[in-house]
């Protein structure tokens, strides 16, 4: 009897120690949340001493918890902005890099076509005076014309330099045979017979191609910096579903609620939450890959040598041979012209009345070395050399920035994991999304479709991202205006007032090109999603360019710095 008095004495006192283990259990201090709650900058009011039963509870581990609904609530949403948070950091540098890349390269470009119009200018007007005056408008519109292409224009470089040699060739027919006069009609008349002709042999032609190279290039190349800027910025503004919220809270701020404020979540465990987040961000990769490729064919095509003269002393030379062609052939044309035309009727004034035919008495040729400029035209080929050096050091520093960016969509989720001590490097000692301890699900590999299998995030994996797919279709259009601007060749749409007929502009498109249209803005609209016909046609036939388009350009730009002449 005794024997069992002393056994239900025990059994009481270990059901006393066993509840007063649990009233202490219970009674555990949330002081070290609270302090970590408060430190995120919300109040304390309502934030318990103690833990509390968690049935409450519905993204975080129910049990006893320091956390309310409320509390759950507002660290469900400091998830969600923490989140956006750290892609836009992670993704900073990179869309940081195609803004001032595209300000630098923008600035350099236009800087060199306002210095070559200005000395062109400066020096046409000092040596042939009036009579440049009055024909300046020529030069004055081809440099326009060039900008407004540069800038986005809708202009067909081919036709618009048809135009300038057409415009040229009405000048100097007029200049040669100041005993006629010619009505605006007969004029056009003439202009038709270019082709025909060839009153400036075959240069026009050769410098076509240079130059349509040369700016084609340019401009798709600022096109494409822009259009992977505001695929960077678009992309960076991630929509943060449900499932992915819920995912964050958890491995972000559950600790929290179980009274470890500090704990950090094992690595694999944020591996697995990041890459379930932003899976549809890493589909936009392998298309990124694609168009960054296209961006590094084109900066090869402008990086060029160094060497500016070796390129510029021949275009002035092809240039100034077309004037002494035309001046050759002067009698020629003349008489084919009159041939189709029509004979003009006397202008009543005599040649050597009027002087001007004696333009052309003198033969057009380069500068001697020594005859170089070395004034104002000289410093300001100085001036030419000098942003072409920069704007060569521009591109290299681009292609570099550019080779850095490849594989940024799939890398970002490790990367976020990896970077701003977001993880605990202790597999022993990390949250692995219930408690302290070792996370042993697999990482699953990044993409939409891959995390059908994903452990801790729910993906829809049959309902893609409508703004990445758009995005995805926006690289795919600059990819291929790149790959034609590689091979010198434009493609674009006509306004509406050309009813609807598209053509393409560039050299080194045979009958056999296959070429899309699409849009020629410097700000290059985000393709719908509806609009997933649009696929990238075919590059047209690889064209072998000289040393350097830009260099090129520069040339054009400054047709008759080498030629000299006495216009009395």
């Amino acid at each position: 009897m005794y024997a069992m008095w002393r056994l239900q004495v025990a059994l009481c006192t270990l059901s006393v120690l066993s509840l007063s283990s649990g009233g202490e259990s219970k009674a555990r201090s949330c002081s070290e949340v609270r302090q970590a709650y408060n430190a995120k900058g919300f109040s304390l009011v309502n934030v318990p001493h103690q833990e509390i039963s968690g049935e409450h509870l519905r993204v975080c581990p129910q049990g006893y918890t320091c956390c309310t609904s409320e509390m759950e609530d507002k660290l469900n949403q400091q998830s969600k902005l923490e989140f956006e948070k750290l892609v836009e950091e992670s993704s900073h540098k990179m869309r940081t890099t195609f803004v001032s890349r595209h300000k630098k390269f923008d600035e350099f470009f236009l800087e060199l076509l306002d210095n070559s119009e200005k000395s062109l200018n400066s020096m046409f007007t000092r040596t042939y005076g009036k009579l440049y005056m009055q024909n300046s408008e020529v030069f004055q519109d081809l440099f326009t014309e060039l900008k407004r292409y540069y800038t986005g224009g809708n202009v067909n470089l081919e036709e618009m330099l048809n135009d300038f040699w057409s415009r040229l060739l009405e000048r100097m027919f007029q200049l040669l045979n100041s005993q006629y006069h010619f009505t605006d009609d007969y004029l056009e008349c003439v202009s038709k017979y270019t082709d025909q002709l060839k009153p400036f042999g075959d240069i026009p032609r050769k410098l076509k191609a240079q130059v349509t190279r040369a700016f084609i290039a340019a401009r798709t190349f600022v096109q494409g910096l822009m259009v992977g800027r505001e695929v960077a910025n678009r992309v960076a503004k991630v929509n943060v579903a449900p499932a992915c919220v819920k995912a964050l809270t958890r491995m972000l701020y559950c600790p929290y609620c179980r009274g470890m404020p500090g704990l950090k979540p094992c690595p694999n465990y944020c591996h697995n939450v990041m890459r379930g987040c932003l899976a549809n961000q890493a589909d936009l990769d392998s298309e990124w890959n694609l168009f960054i490729d296209a961006m590094l064919l084109v900066a090869d095509r402008l990086e060029g040598p160094s060497n500016i003269e070796a390129v510029i002393q021949p275009i002035d030379i092809k240039i100034s041979d077309a004037i002494m062609t035309m001046q050759d052939n002067s009698m020629q044309v003349s008489a084919k012209v009159f041939q189709g035309c029509g004979q003009p009727k006397p202008s009543g004034i005599g040649r050597s009345v009027r002087g001007i035919s004696d333009v052309f008495s003198g033969r057009f040729r380069p500068y001697t070395p020594e005859e170089r400029p070395t004034t104002a035209a000289g410093t300001s080929l100085d001036r030419l050399r000098a942003v072409w050096r920069t704007m060569q050091h521009s591109v290299i520093d681009i292609k570099e920035k550019l080779k850095e960016s490849k594989r940024f969509w799939s890398n970002l989720p490790d990367d976020i994991c990896a970077k701003g001590k977001l993880t605990e490097p202790d597999e022993e000692q990390c949250w692995n999304s219930h408690t302290k301890g070792r996370y042993f699900p697999e990482v699953v590999k990044e993409g939409l479709t891959n995390q059908v299998n994903n452990p801790e995030v729910e993906v829809d994996i049959t309902r893609p991202d409508t703004l990445i797919r758009q995005q995805i279709m926006a690289l795919r259009v600059m990819t291929n205006k790149l790959k034609n601007a590689y091979n010198g060749n434009d493609i674009y749409f006509q306004d509406s007032s050309d009813e609807g007929s598209s053509s393409g502009s560039g050299s080194g498109c045979s009958d056999g090109c296959t070429t899309e249209f699409i849009f020629v803005g410097t700000e290059a609209p985000v393709i719908g999603a509806d609009r997933s016909d649009e696929r990238a046609a075919a590059a047209g036939k690889s064209v072998s360019c000289g040393p350097s388009v830009l260099l090129l350009t520069v040339a054009l730009t400054l047709p008759l710095w080498a030629m000299q002449t006495q216009w009395r």
